[in-house]
Parts: C-alpha cells; structure tokens; sequence
C-alpha cells in the first residue's frame, strides 16, 4: 500500500502552535533566552571559538596517569600500517600470524602480504555480491535488504572469518611477494570503479530475471562482470603469484631461501596457527541476542562456499577471562571494537573517562549501556587490531596493550593503552582458539545460529 504524498496544508509552517510540530518564532526565542541568561555560554562560545573541542574536554588525570608498562607483553617487534586503506582486519589478523613467524624462525621483523588477501577478498566480494544480486532479484530495488547488499558491494572492511576464508582458500605469501601498490594503500580509486561495474551488472542481473530470461544468461552476466572486476583488481593490484621465491636473514646474520613456493604451502609451513579452530566471540547486550547463542547476518560473507560468519554470543567477564588466559600463554588476540569512542590518538591511548563533553556543553550527549548504543545507531564495531599484552594483578585487569595498523604516529610508536574501563563498554568481539572456551559454550557452538537481518549492526565490518 502507497503512502499518500504530502500536500502543501500538511507542511509545518512558521505560525503553527509547536504541539503541530513547527519550530516557531517563539519557540526559538525561547531558547535564546535560556542561551543568553546562562553566564557559562559566553566562556564556553569564546573557547569553542579558539580552541578544538576535545583540548577543552580532555580529562587530565587520566592522561597524567598513563602507564605503559604490562604484567604480560608479547610484542618485541614493529607496527604495521594500513595507511589510507580499510585492511584493519587483515592488518589485525596477519599480525597475529606473524608473531609465530617471527619468534620461530628468529627473526627481527616480518609481514604477511595484505595486498595479496586485499586482491582475492575483493574478487571474492564481487563474486558474492553478484550471488545476493541474484538471489534477491524478484524483490523491490528499494527493498530493505537489497538496498543494504547494493551499499556494501565491495568495500576494504571484513570480519575475521573472513579473513579465514581467504587464506584457507588461496593460501598466503610474504610481502616481497606481492608488495604494495599505491591503490592498496589508498583504495578509493579503486573502490570506484569497483563499485560502478558491479551496480551496472546488478541492473543487468536484476532486468534478465524480470525479462523472465534463462539462468544460462544471468550466469553469462556474472561471469563477465566478474572477468571486468579482475581486470580492474590486476591494473590496481599487480599480479599475484602463482609461485614464489622467498630468502631471509634471521637475527644471527644467517641466510636462508626457499624456492618454488606456493601460497598455499606457505601458509601450511609458516603460518602454523589453526585457523579452522578459531572462534569468533562477541558481546552483544541486547535483549534479542541472548548469551550462550550463535549468530549470524544475512548476506555477511565474502566466499560463496566458505564458511559463513558466525559469533557467538558471551558475557562480557568472558571474553575478557578468554582473552586474558590467551595472552598469558602467549598467543596475541585479535579483537574487533568501536575505535572511535573515548580514543586520544596522539596519546595512543582509550579510556572510557578520556573526555568529557557533556561538561563543555551542558547537554546529554551519549547514551548510558552498550545496549542503547547499539538500538539507536550510536555504536557499532568498525576497527580491528590486536591485543600484545595485559596487565593484571591476581586475576583482575586492569590495563591491554594493542597493536594498531597506523604506523609509527603517537605516544606509543605504533601501540596503544587500552584502560579496562573502555574495554567494557566499546569492545565488541575476539577470535580465539575453540579450546579456550568453557564446556558449556563450545556445546553451543554446534547450534544452528539466529539470523540477523542484513542491516543489523552486528553486521557492520572493521576498516
């Protein structure tokens, strides 16, 4: 049923009583008056008027009270950096790999190749996106979900099964191998021509399944799309390779080569963690997500016949015991959160109380539980890293030591201090070894999971 179309008498207009809802001339006095009769607004207009908002809220006593050293710290090597690019996913998760290459083979630094997963992803993105297209094409163009799969098409973000699905499926290499390109540093060239080919071939798709055409046509549209997407991947990617050499220099000055390498026995010799066993634990509040549950969110994956991306939902103690006990054993996590809350950058540091400006203005401006956050759009997970260290005195956490993706900039060179009262509020989820969980919880791993509609938050991607 279509909703009838507003008339000229229906607009609110400046000469209506406010309950019509019209902000009128009065009304806006109104708050003139409350404005000019605070004696703060001036002081606080003058200081806005000079200064950047988040100097004026900063809160002192906690950035007077940074502390960087850990009861536990793993890394002894250097950031990473994604630069102008989403890849914080894959950043996260081949830094994790990496530490096991570089304590086992003794060496002093070493990266996974980021462009290398960046290329297949995509391919594999595209390929998914065009499967959605497919599957939805006898629903509305404006329908909810298919206006959620035309939106996020190919982007940079991802989850960590994600990342699974790449590297199980084509294998990984070293950096030299496949190195940077100025595309796979800054994507948003790239992106868009990426984007446009695969909206043309979701119109195409979308008008032979109304023409009443045969399957053969539209898989015949596909395939073509899919050939364009790899030749956009190839011009801003470079070639990956099909076989490698590698040679490297451990710490005692000693060389080493390895000739004829495939990616996928690359991964199998150097990256030695059992990727197939990781779990993806998540903290979701919300009353329709009870703990103890799996999820997953229609239309959130990159590989068709790859695993799909599933959570599991936990108390927040949980995860944070999960994590802890990793750490103290010597295996990095990654997590995913909402970076964006609470951060000093130049500080590198997160702090639940970093700044306060509901002070600077006088108003309510953040909603109080992780559960609202998420109902009302506030929040959602949208950055990946990786947790090095914890300091924690007789069980209790008190601090985290993270490894970003942003270079070298800030205080901590590349490392940040996560304090444990943001890890509570805006941490989301970690990917962890099945046999870190309670009995209990890897029962419930065997559960069929709720599917969440396409445009639930959970389904959000780092970047």
């Amino acid at each position: 049923m279509q909703a009838k179309k507003a008339t000229s008498s229906q607009r609110p207009t400046a000469d209506q009583d406010p309950a019509d809802g019209a902000a009128t001339v009065e009304l806006i006095s109104e708050f003139a008056r409350t404005y000019d009769a605070n004696p703060l607004s001036t002081v606080r207009q003058n200081a806005l008027a000079e200064s950047d908002a988040s100097k004026l809220v900063l809160n002192q006593r906690v950035a007077m009270a940074i502390d960087r050293n850990f009861s536990t710290r793993l890394d002894d090597w250097g950031p990473t950096d994604q630069k102008s690019s989403g890849r914080c996913w894959l950043f996260a998760a081949t830094n994790l790999l990496r530490a096991g290459v570089i304590k086992r083979l003794k060496l002093k630094s070493f990266e996974f190749s980021q462009s290398w997963l960046m290329f297949w992803d995509k391919l594999e993105k595209a390929n998914y996106f065009l499967e959605a297209i497919r599957d939805t094409a006898d629903r509305d163009v404006d329908d909810r979900t298919v206006v959620t799969i035309l939106g996020n098409c190919v982007n940079d973000g991802g989850q960590w099964n994600m990342f699974v699905n790449i590297a199980l499926k084509y294998g990984l290499v070293p950096k030299s191998a496949m190195p940077e390109t100025l595309s796979s540093s800054s994507t948003g060239s790239m992106n868009l021509a990426l984007t446009g080919r695969l909206r043309v071939a979701a119109r195409a798709l979308r008008a032979l399944h109304a023409a009443g055409k045969p399957a053969s046509d539209l898989r015949e549209e596909k395939r073509k799309a899919l050939d364009d997407v790899y030749t956009i991947l190839r011009l801003h990617l470079g070639n990956p390779p099909d076989r490698f050499d590698w040679q490297w220099t451990d710490d005692k000055k000693k060389f080493h080569r390895e000739l004829g390498m495939t990616p996928k026995a690359f991964r199998k010799k150097y990256a030695t963690l059992p990727l197939e066993d990781y779990v993806c634990l998540v903290h979701d509040p919300r009353a329709s997500s009870p703990f103890g549950r799996t999820f997953t969110v229609e239309y959130l994956g990159n590989v068709v016949e790859g695993g799909q991306v599933i959570y599991l939902n936990v108390e927040m103690a949980t995860l944070k015991e999960i994590a802890m006990r990793s750490l103290k054993a010597g295996e990095p996590v990654w997590f995913g959160c909402d970076c964006s809350k609470m951060m000093h950058r130049d500080l590198a540091v997160w702090d639940a109380r970093m700044f306060d400006y509901e002070g600077l203005y006088g108003v309510p401006l953040e909603l109080s539980s992780k559960e609202d956050r998420l109902l009302y759009k506030r929040t959602a997970m949208n950055h990946a890293m990786l947790f090095t260290g914890v300091d924690e005195d007789h069980g209790k956490t008190r601090k985290w030591r993270v490894e970003n993706s942003w270079g070298e900039k800030g205080d901590g060179k590349g490392f940040y201090v996560m304090n444990d009262s943001w890890f509570d509020e805006h941490l989301f989820e970690i990917a962890a070894p099945r046999s870190r969980l309670p009995a209990k919880l890897r029962a419930a791993l065997s559960q069929a999971p709720i599917v969440l509609p396409a445009w639930d938050p959970m389904g959000s991607l780092a970047r």
